[in-house]
């Protein structure tokens, strides 16, 4: 498959019940350390939000190679981590490596191996396997220089599931309270000298009904906050044409089709996430969800509040998939020292969340 784009695995056949697919991501990364410590018995029952014990052994399949796997296990073990899941007491479709990955080592058959585990996770969730997606973090540049020529995961899962586009959405539980942090992202992983052109009325309008979506799930008339493009908000085309120009109309025919939404923005970027960083603390109640316009006007205010904490959630595929808010971490790969709180939210999420999701 290298270098090649494949079509779609073929036709969802999706159950509402089921295990959770779990791809282990870059065999040279934190991927196995997180997901073992995540599933360590009594390990979601520690956390604050948990509702229940967390997955069981039956409640997860893992994807990935089972050597790779067992000899991390053992590695940790020696480095002092004493609340791991054994992975002989866990299901693993085993993808053997080709050759051996030492923990840190970032290369082009770490990115292979990544690629495959992905593409063989989504496949138990379309055949109805599996009722939804975890995926550990994977390396880019390790996809690329195995000749898989992607931005990211989101865009695989989109081909493999044959939609023309996945959106991404981070989603936090704060720590006080039962209010949820909601960010999405209208676009995602391009340069940020291409974002004002890929920016349409269309794209905010598929991107505003994504969000609602999601949102409506936990609120049936949710309060939603789209942020602006330009300084100021463009300060009445001084700064910036794009809010004058289309933003403020695209985004007042947005409300008029949706009269039980109350849709703010666009808003200054600097200030949009006040409110929420307000809500995190407890303080007051914040909106139901943001639209940030590009990656990293979204992503700086979510890591910043709910860096242990936010989920990574694709919407627009015929289920749901999340992943830890953070990377393959090759620094300390094997060391013992990777927080696994992301990847137990991105599995209680799934959890909570998962079973079929139509897109909107």
């Amino acid at each position: 498959m290298n270098g090649e784009r494949s079509s779609r695995i073929g036709p969802p056949v999706l159950h509402g019940s089921g295990p959770l697919a779990i791809a282990l991501g870059d065999p040279g990364g934190i991927g196995a350390e997180v997901v073992l410590k995540a599933l360590a018995p009594g390990e979601a029952a520690r956390r604050a939000d948990a509702q229940a014990d967390g997955p069981g052994r039956g409640d997860v399949v893992l994807v990935g190679c089972r050597r790779w796997l067992e000899s991390r296990y053992q590695l940790l073990k020696q480095a002092g981590c004493t609340a791991l899941a054994d992975p002989g007491e866990l299901t693993v479709v085993d993808l053997p490596l080709e050759q051996p990955i030492a923990p840190g080592q970032s290369n082009a058959a770490g990115g292979a191996a990544s690629f495959a585990w992905l593409t063989r996770a989504t496949e138990l969730v379309l055949q109805g396997s599996c009722q939804a997606l975890v995926t550990a973090p994977i390396a880019k540049a390790n996809w690329q220089a195995a000749g898989h020529a992607y931005p990211g995961q989101t865009e695989r899962l989109a081909e493999l599931c044959g939609v023309a586009e996945a959106s991404m959405l981070f989603t936090a539980l704060a720590p006080h309270g039962r209010w949820r942090l909601n960010t999405l992202l209208a676009t995602t992983h391009i340069p940020l000298a291409q974002v004002p052109g890929r920016l349409d009325a269309a794209l905010i309008g598929r991107q505003l009904d994504q969000l609602l979506a999601f949102c409506q799930r936990f609120q049936s008339s949710p309060r939603l906050v789209v942020a602006g493009l330009n300084p100021h908000a463009g300060e009445a085309g001084h700064l910036g044409r794009e809010e004058v120009d289309w933003l403020n109309a695209c985004l007042e025919a947005w409300r008029r089709r949706h009269l039980e939404v109350v849709l703010e923005g666009p808003l200054p970027p600097d200030t949009c996430w006040l409110e929420a960083a307000t809500a995190w603390r407890g303080e007051t109640g914040g909106a139901d969800g943001y639209l940030a316009l590009y990656h990293d006007q979204g992503l700086i205010p979510v890591k910043l509040l709910a860096f242990d904490a936010a989920v990574n959630t694709t919407l627009g595929l015929p289920f749901l998939r999340t992943s830890p808010d953070h990377g393959t971490a090759f620094a300390i790969a094997g060391q013992g020292k990777a927080r696994p709180q992301s990847m137990a939210a991105a599995i209680a999420a799934a959890q909570e969340l998962g079973g079929v999701i139509k897109p909107a």
